[in-house]
């Protein structure tokens, strides 16, 4: 048996992560009340989170830090029962994989006896979501670590990660988009598809005007790409904006029904950088999603 240890933007539900003992450690963020983190989704009160942002409230995020990943994983080698594996988010937007990998190198002298594995998701969100949940299923079927490594290390290059923004200007801040086309979007109404590339980094694909029509493109790009959808849990994400998740999932019902659809708040870390208004979708397609 191994431990699977995720991080805050992998944004499961609290009672998945519970019900399947996976251990979470915490991204934080910074707002005029301080450091915080989330670690329990189900008491993220996400309207009043980005109603403060959309009211001008400033949120910054910090990345874990080698010594947080030293801190949580420690206990669990102690105990000298269990391997680990980290699921991470994606090193194209994060320097966390590159603490964790710090921290398991770390680890590795201290636990010689142990194996410490970690995979870089190129996602995050619910896309980073996936691969936990696959991680799993591997371990129900009674797979190794290093077997369910290899899978998820395979699966990483096939999750599409499709989304759009409510107010370009949170894309601007992290550089995204340049300030003129930041400008001229908000004036004629704009909305920028992006999507996650090979390496893990957010990338615009397409633009297209109002807001109803990126919803529809986004479920095209879903009718278009995703494979088996009857075998999967397809993901959405928003930051505030339900109803059109809701559309959103209507209209995959309606293309292409999956087996199920997970639908859930954008936790404030992932959520602030992609701010308020933002819907994506994720699921599993071919080998080359990324390169589309």
């Amino acid at each position: 048996m191994f431990r699977i240890v995720t991080d805050t933007s992998s944004n499961l539900p609290t009672a998945y992560l519970q019900a399947e003992n996976i251990t979470v450690i915490p991204f934080t963020f910074h707002t005029e009340s301080g450091e915080q983190s989330c670690m329990d989704t189900a008491s993220f009160d996400a309207k009043a989170f980005y109603t403060a942002m959309r009211n001008g409230e400033k949120v910054t995020t910090s990345q874990i830090p080698p010594q947080r990943f030293v801190e949580y994983l420690t206990p669990m080698l102690q105990a000298g029962e269990e391997d680990v594996l980290f699921v991470s988010m994606s090193s194209g937007i994060s320097g966390s994989y590159a603490s964790s990998k710090i921290a398991a190198n770390q680890l590795a002298e201290e636990f010689p006896e142990r194996k410490i594995l970690t995979v870089d998701t190129y996602c995050a969100s619910l896309a980073e979501g996936i691969v936990v949940m696959r991680a799993v299923e591997c371990r129900r079927e009674g797979l190794s670590i290093d077997e369910t490594y290899k899978i998820l290390r395979a699966l990483r290059h096939r999750i599409a990660q499709i989304f759009t923004v409510g107010d370009l200007r949170y894309l601007k801040r992290t550089g995204r988009l340049s300030n003129l086309e930041a400008a001229v979007g908000t004036v004629l109404q704009i909305k920028p598809l992006l999507k996650g590339d090979p390496e893990g980094k957010i990338v615009c694909f397409a633009k297209v005007r109002g807001r109803q029509r990126a919803i529809e493109e986004m479920a095209k790009c879903y009718e278009a790409l995703v494979v088996s959808p009857e075998t999967q849990t397809v993901c959405i994400s928003h930051a505030d904006c339900e109803a059109d998740a809701q559309i959103l999932a209507s209209m995959l019902r309606r293309s292409k029904p999956p087996k199920d659809i997970l639908i859930v708040d954008y936790e404030p870390v992932t959520g602030s950088h992609v701010g308020p208004g933002a819907l994506a979708l994720f699921f599993i397609s071919s080998d080359n999603v990324r390169n589309i």
